[in-house]
This record gives structure tokens, sequence and C-alpha cells, in this order.
């Protein structure tokens, strides 16, 4: 085995390899954590299998859902597949953060890894489609982890004036998989089944996992610690994690029950399960405050939270596709078509913040013109009509992923400068835990208000004995509308509109408070090493970063 020092550590779930020719001086990766290039690779390839099949999975049962409903003849049940798998990402996104520094990273990895592929495995022997979406759910107590795991490993040896750049690699790795997912997961159904598509997970997830076990480095401040199994076991805030799983889980369920059965706010479950999340909340807050001694969510962190953004991005990531097929009466096709400058705009800007960052250590001024860029694009948005020339449709999209990227990848490292390196893995967990709340909720909210506003325009302007059956078909499907006559037809698409505005107007709105909240952050000079201390910028030299 080579004992030629490594180069920058190569992909986690959140970073990508560096460009060749980019080594670390040897005391800085060599000397400190004891792994060749041959352990770096090694190393390089678990994580990136895991971002892999992370992103492989999202797309892949997207695709299958329709199959799977159909097999077990629960199509109305086959919206929970998705659902359960995202609720249980956030409930136990953030307890990733902390079990880092109790279990170690080999430990928590492995715990994430093994969850995730247990209810891959159990996916795809399921009989049932109560038994698949309680498997769903099982594997996304696994899968929100491996994402944060592996930004904590990276975290430990690549300098942050590096480790923008890894992400944007990442990113790409990530798009690949969720595009060959959607493909892979038609032609798997079309052919052999839908539960190949889960089983053909596991040796690949074995595999890396095996991977991970052998090779990764647990830090010096793990490692010189002499708590015993007992005691490590203790410090897990285990109501805290509990009262937390109980304020995440029944706000996002009652908020899905909302939209995605169409179930009323007056009834029961949709209310019982908020005001379930808002005392759970409560007690959440005392348990944090007066009685754990290592809080799984520190309340200081909470500033520096992702889920503004994520909230906006996901929102019109949702409700563009909707103009095109009910206000354009456009196909499916047509309207992914208009998405791929975002795409395209999300990898390029993740790509630039890392290397802007990589170059001149720095990300204030760049994290603030990614959102502003958020902002330009939600005006854009807000002046779509039906007469809008394409070329308007497809680059209003673009400053969005542009600055949703550049936003996403500074905001990260932002966050990482500004807490010790103690915290670093539950300043991440936080991270990423606002991240996928942001996303739900930017989807079931925006989804909700979208409806709310189309039936009261709907009832201004359909009227007559058939009315309410004819707004329900329009509620229910948006294919419905080409099968009315021209002038009801206009009057869905126009109302559709209108709903759809105001949804842009909002997040207009939205962007422009994650702007303000963006301005207060304190830019830190990015180290060039993995311990040196990041040291905040002065405002002389950096005017109006602080």
């Amino acid at each position: 085995m080579s004992t030629e020092r490594s180069p920058l550590l190569a992909p986690t779930t959140d970073e990508a390899p560096s460009p060749p020719g980019v080594v670390l001086p040897k005391t800085e990766l060599g000397e400190k954590n004891g792994m060749s290039t041959a352990d770096f690779r090694w190393l390089m390839t678990g994580l990136w299998t895991l971002t892999f099949i992370a992103s492989l999975d999202s797309t892949i049962v997207a695709t299958l859902v329709s199959s799977i409903g159909s097999s077990f003849e629960a199509m109305q049940l086959s919206s929970w597949i998705g659902t359960s798998y995202l609720l249980s990402v956030c409930c136990f996104t953030p307890l990733y953060g902390r079990l880092c520094g109790i279990i170690g990273r080999r430990g928590a990895s492995l715990l994430a890894g093994g969850l995730f592929g247990a209810g891959t495995i159990c996916c795809g022997l399921a009989q049932s489609m109560n038994q698949l979406i309680a498997a769903r759910a099982f594997a996304g107590m696994g899968g929100g982890g491996m994402a944060v795991v592996g930004s904590v490993i990276v975290s430990d040896i690549i300098p942050l004036k590096q480790r923008g750049l890894y992400q944007g690699f990442t990113n790409l790795l990530f798009g690949l998989g969720a595009g060959v997912g959607g493909p892979l997961g038609g032609w798997l159904a079309d052919t052999v089944g839908w539960r190949v598509a889960f089983l053909m997970q596991s040796p690949l997830l074995i595999g890396s996992l095996f991977i991970l076990w052998l090779k990764i480095r647990e830090p010096a401040s793990f490692t010189s610690e002499t708590f015993s199994h007992r005691q490590k076991l203790a410090r897990i805030d285990y109501l805290g994690s509990l009262t937390l799983v109980g304020s995440i889980g029944c706000l996002l369920l009652g908020m899905s029950l909302k939209t995605t059965q169409n179930a009323a706010w007056g009834e029961l479950r949709v209310w019982g399960l908020l005001v379930a999340s808002g005392a759970f909340t409560v007690l959440f807050v005392i348990v944090e405050i007066f009685v754990a001694v290592e809080p799984v969510l520190p309340f200081s962190m909470l500033k520096q939270s992702n889920f503004i953004l994520s909230f906006i991005s996901f929102s019109m990531l949702y409700n563009v596709p909707l103009f095109f097929t009910a206000v354009r009466l456009s196909t499916a096709g047509s309207a992914g078509a208009h998405l791929i400058p975002n795409s395209i705009c999300i990898a390029s800007g993740s790509l630039f913040a890392g290397w802007y960052m990589r170059h001149t250590g720095r990300y204030w001024k760049l994290q603030t013109i990614g959102a502003l860029l958020v902002i330009f694009a939600n005006v854009c948005l807000s002046t779509w009509s039906k007469t809008s020339p394409e070329w308007v449709l497809y680059l209003s999209m673009a400053p969005s992923g542009f600055g949703f990227a550049v936003t996403l990848t500074t905001s990260l490292i932002a966050l990482i400068s500004a807490v010790d390196r103690e915290h670093i893995a539950v300043a991440t967990g936080v991270s990423y835990l606002f991240r996928t709340a942001g996303q739900v909720l930017g989807v079931s909210l925006s989804s909700t208000l979208t409806q709310s506003i189309l039936e009261k325009n709907l009832k201004a302007r359909i009227v007559g004995h058939k009315a309410d059956k004819i707004i329900k078909n329009i509620l229910d499907s948006t294919a419905y509308i080409h099968t009315l006559p021209p002038d009801l037809q206009e009057k869905a698409t126009d109302s559709w509109a209108l709903a759809l505005r105001t949804v842009f107007f909002i997040q207009i709105i939205g962007a422009f408070f994650m702007f303000l909240s963006m301005l207060p952050i304190q830019e830190h000079h990015l180290p060039e090493t993995v311990d040196a201390k990041p040291v905040a910028s002065s405002t002389d030299e950096e005017e109006g970063s602080a």
C-alpha cells in the first residue's frame, strides 16, 4: 500500500473530490489522521456510494409509486410512500449530530446506513401497502443521518476554505443519481417488477458500509474520551429527542393530512395533531433549557438555518410545474423542460460558490448576492401569464437555481465557521433538520394555500347546478381542465393563475426576510488548515460583513 499522503479528502454526502493537484500539507492530513492515499480513496468510494444510493432511491421510489399502488390495489395510500419517508427523515436527522460525538463517526454512520438498508430491504419484501409505508418510515430514520454523518466526517479533515468546492462536486453526483433513478425505476417496473428496485440497493449499501467501517478514523476529541459505553449512552438527550420527534412529526403529519388527503382544518386528526405539535414544542423548549445536559438542539444555533431558503425553493419547484399544466395547459414533459435551467444553475452555482470561497476565503458578499437572486427570480415568477414569451419562462428559473445553490453552500460554511469544532457535528444536524423541514413544509403549506385560493376563485367564477362537481374535479386533477368547454376552461385557468401568482408574491416576501436574516451574519476568514480556528473579519477589512 502506498505511503504517499493523500490529497484532500474526497466527497461525502455533502462533498466531492478536489481537483487534481490540490494537496494538503503532510502534517495536516497524513500525520494527524494516519491515512494513506489508498485509504482516502476507499473512504471516498464508500461515501460517494451512499450519496449515489440516497439520490437514486428518491427518484426510483417516485417513479414506482403508481406501480406499487396498483400492485397492492391501494392507490389512495400511495402518496404516503414518500410522505412517511420525509416525515421520518425530518424527525431523526438532528439526532445524528449529537450521536457523532457520543458513539463516534463510525458508529453513527453504521447506524444510519443500517437503518436505511434494513428499511429498504423490508420495502422490497412488503406484503401490503401498510407494511411498505412503515418500512419507508423505518428507512427514513437512517436516510437523513447518512447525509449528516458524511458531512461531519468531511468537516474533520477538510479545511473550511476548501470545503465548499467539495459540496459543489457532490451536488453533481447527487444529480447524477437522481437523473438515473427515474428511468431505471420505470424500466424495472415494466420488466422485472418494482421490488427489485429496493432489493438491488442492498449490495451497494452493504459494500459501502463495510468500507466505512474499515476506513473511518475518529477525531482525537472522541478517541481521547474516557467515558464508558454506559456513560456515553447516558449523555444522550432522550427526553429532548422524544419531544423533538413529537413536535416535528405531529406538525408535518397534520399538514400532510391536510394536503395529501384534502382533510378539513376542522377535522380532529388535523387540528389535534397541530395542537399536539404545539404541546410537544413547549415541552421540548423546557427540556432543552432546564433539563438536558447536552441538548440535542442548542437554541444558539437556530439563527443559522436554511429553513426559509428550502421552504421557498421547494414551494417554487412544486408550483412552477402547475403553472404550465394548469394555466398554460402544457404537457408534464414541457413543464419539466422549463426546470432544466434551474437544475443547471444549481450545479454551476454550487461549484462557483466553492471555487469562490476556496480562492478568497470569504462568503458574506456571495451569500448576500445569492439571496438577492432568489428575490429577483420570484419577482419574475409573479409576472408570468398565459401570454409570457417562452424565453422569459425558461430564463426566469435560472437566477433561482443559482441563488439557491450559492446561498445553501455558503450558509452551511457560515454556520460551521461560527461554532467551535466540538459543536460542528451538532450544528450540521441542525442545518439538515431545518433544510428538510423547510422542504416538506414548503410543499405542504404552499399546496394548502394554492388549493384554498383556487377553490375560492373557482366558486366566484363558476356557478350553476353542476358547479360543485366541476369545481371538485378541477381541484382533483389538472387533466380535467382539458375536457372543459372553452368558457369554463378559461375560468379554470384564470383561477389557477391568480392562485399561483398569490403564492409567488408570498415567496417574494419570504425571500426578502431571508435576505434580511443574512445581513447580520458575521463573516469569518476561512482557514486553510483543519485545526486552525476561523477568525471573524473586521468591519474595516470587509465593509458590511458583520
